[in-house]
């Protein structure tokens, strides 16, 4: 694609152009303005000086009247300038070929071939030419600007999607790390199963979750092999269900949003509950719809009152879901005397 920005910028090339489009004009108007098969002298002054008279209101045209007013949406002002610049060149090349040449080219005897207005019909040719040529650049430039834009755009999204991506890494770390720590303070069997769970859940998270989207599928496998974990230290007490209906093998989701809900389920439901406990999770698998419920119980730590609505994860959870899903998605946690419940509607399109 042609850098029409650095074209214009670029005086020599710019120049270039100008010089160009004249020598084609010259080509075309020398032919036409040729008094005998072979091309004279005389005609190739008459084209040069015809061409002198209609390039005065062209570039006054291009460089003063299309920036000062019709770039500034002066149009009546545009207009009728326009109109008395046409009027004027085509008189300016009448007044040169009666009056001015004898002056300057004693000998030649040249007079105007075209009437007024015929001179006004070319003018307006050239006008409108070089004026299309002009605002079809400006077009051009725009559409490139606005390009760049949207790629500086997309670029900085990208930028923030992977910063919140990975910030979900070390906040899922520090939950697991604590959870085997307060394992290994009660010498538990059950430790070094959870390091090698973990072991697999982080290998997940660090080499396949650096696209956009992952299959649903996988995702969900990883998903329960968290719950797995989980479930090891929390205690005959527990209740916890797990239910996909669905089909989950022909969709694709943007990665990790699930964690943090099921993180704040066992932190906030299990996490120094001294009775029974419970924890519901239910995934919908629709034609364009992807539901994720969760339930649990209100917890007896105090931070399971605290930061349920706005830890980090949940935080973390909303910026991204407004970037991969804009107007794709609702998100809600609500709650009553004994429990919390969150839902998280996904509407995408199946794996192509």
């Amino acid at each position: 694609m042609i850098n029409f920005q650095v074209l214009n910028r670029s005086l020599p090339a710019r120049v270039i152009q100008h010089f160009v489009f004249w020598i084609l004009s010259y080509y075309i108007l020398i032919h036409v303005f040729a008094s005998s098969s072979e091309i004279q002298s005389t005609d190739q002054i008459y084209t040069m000086v015809f061409l002198f008279t209609i390039a005065i209101g062209v570039y006054v045209n291009l460089f003063l009247l299309i920036p000062v007013f019709l770039n500034k949406g002066r149009y009546i002002s545009y207009g009728l300038l326009l109109a008395s610049c046409v009027l004027a060149s085509a008189y300016l090349n009448q007044l040169t070929f009666t009056l001015i040449i004898d002056l300057i080219l004693p000998g030649y005897y040249f007079i105007s071939y075209f009437s007024f207005i015929d001179i006004l019909k070319i003018m307006v040719a050239f006008i409108g030419i070089t004026s299309l040529i002009k605002l079809s650049k400006g077009y051009f430039l725009l559409l490139e600007a606005r390009a760049q834009l949207l790629q500086m755009q997309k670029e900085k999204s990208e930028a923030e999607l992977q910063a919140l991506r990975a910030q979900v890494n070390p906040h899922f770390l520090f939950n697991s790390l604590n959870s085997i720590y307060a394992m290994v303070l009660k010498r538990s069997d059950k430790a070094s199963e959870t390091i090698l769970k973990l072991s697999d859940i982080l290998r997940y998270i660090l080499y396949e979750t650096s696209n956009e989207y992952v299959k649903l599928a996988t995702e969900l496998e990883h998903m329960q092999a968290y719950i797995g974990l989980q479930k090891i230290r929390s205690g005959p007490n527990a209740k916890i269900e797990v239910t996909i209906n669905g089909e989950p093998h022909s969709r694709k989701i943007a990665p990790l949003l699930f964690l943090p809900l099921i993180e704040n389920s066992f932190k906030h439901g299990v996490k120094g509950e001294t009775g029974p406990s419970f924890i519901i999770m239910k995934w919908e698998i629709e034609d364009r719809l992807i539901r994720f419920v969760v339930e649990n119980n209100k917890g007896q730590a105090e931070e399971a009152h605290d930061d349920r609505h706005n830890g980090i994860g949940i935080i973390n959870l909303k910026k991204r879901l407004d970037m991969a899903y804009p107007g794709k998605h609702h998100f809600e946690i609500s709650e009553t005397e004994d429990r919390f419940k969150a839902e998280l509607l996904i509407w995408s399109e199946n794996e192509s």
